[in-house]
């Protein structure tokens, strides 16, 4: 289980990010070191992993990764041409969606695990912002596993910049930063092991 100690949000060298129209908060060491193996190999063991169909350019691929959705009951969430029907809270799960509640302030019904088994593994360039999500979500995105490459690029401006996520670190996108801004994890072709990103959020509740 995750350590019940809570790691402030604003102190240096962690803290704010300064990108203009955006609120972005980096916490590199969120997950206490001595919890973030136990946690990736249950995670990785226990939830169902799938692949999906999206589509892509008129076509149907397949997604570059493995993912799971789950949250609260009415948690339905529709992105890429598929919706996505919430499996149960895990343990584990619901305590991190308890603690970045605390944290945050804010409330999370669900949270979308993708697993990146190999640096080819990747998520196209994309912004969280369907209609369910609210015109300002706030995303809590949680890295266990490898570092990898984690991109955004302002929708008018041309600017970019890069972050490299690590274990154990918490990113969060909050404001307008959605409307402003896409971000992707890009391939590589250098060795890299394996990385479970957890991003928890709120959806608008509604029936299946």
């Amino acid at each position: 289980m995750p350590s019940s100690e809570t790691a402030p949000l604003f102190e240096p060298p962690q803290g704010a990010l300064a990108l203009p129209d955006a609120t972005l908060t980096l916490t590199p060491d969120f997950i206490a070191d001595a919890d973030r193996t136990a946690l990736f190999a249950t995670l990785r063991t226990t939830l169902p992993w799938q692949r999906q169909p999206i589509v892509l350019f008129g076509k149907p691929v397949m997604q570059p990764r493995l993912l799971c959705w789950m949250g609260d009951p009415d948690a339905v969430y529709t992105y890429s041409g598929r919706t996505q029907q919430p499996l149960p809270w895990t343990a584990d799960l619901n305590a991190l969606r308890q603690r970045l509640q605390t944290v945050l302030g804010t409330p999370f019904n669900s949270v979308l695990a993708n697993c990146y088994r190999d640096g080819r593994d990747s998520m196209g360039w994309h912004a969280d912002n369907e209609p369910e999500l609210g015109p300002a979500p706030v995303i809590a995105s949680i890295t266990l596993g490898a570092t990898r490459r984690f991109l955004l690029r302002h929708r008018q401006r041309g600017l970019r910049h890069r972050l490299a996520l690590s274990d154990g670190s918490l990113l969060v996108m909050a404001g307008s930063t959605q409307q402003h801004w896409q971000h992707a994890v890009p391939k590589t072709t250098l060795p890299v092991g394996e990385r479970i990103n957890l991003t928890f959020r709120y959806v608008t509740p509604r029936r299946r």
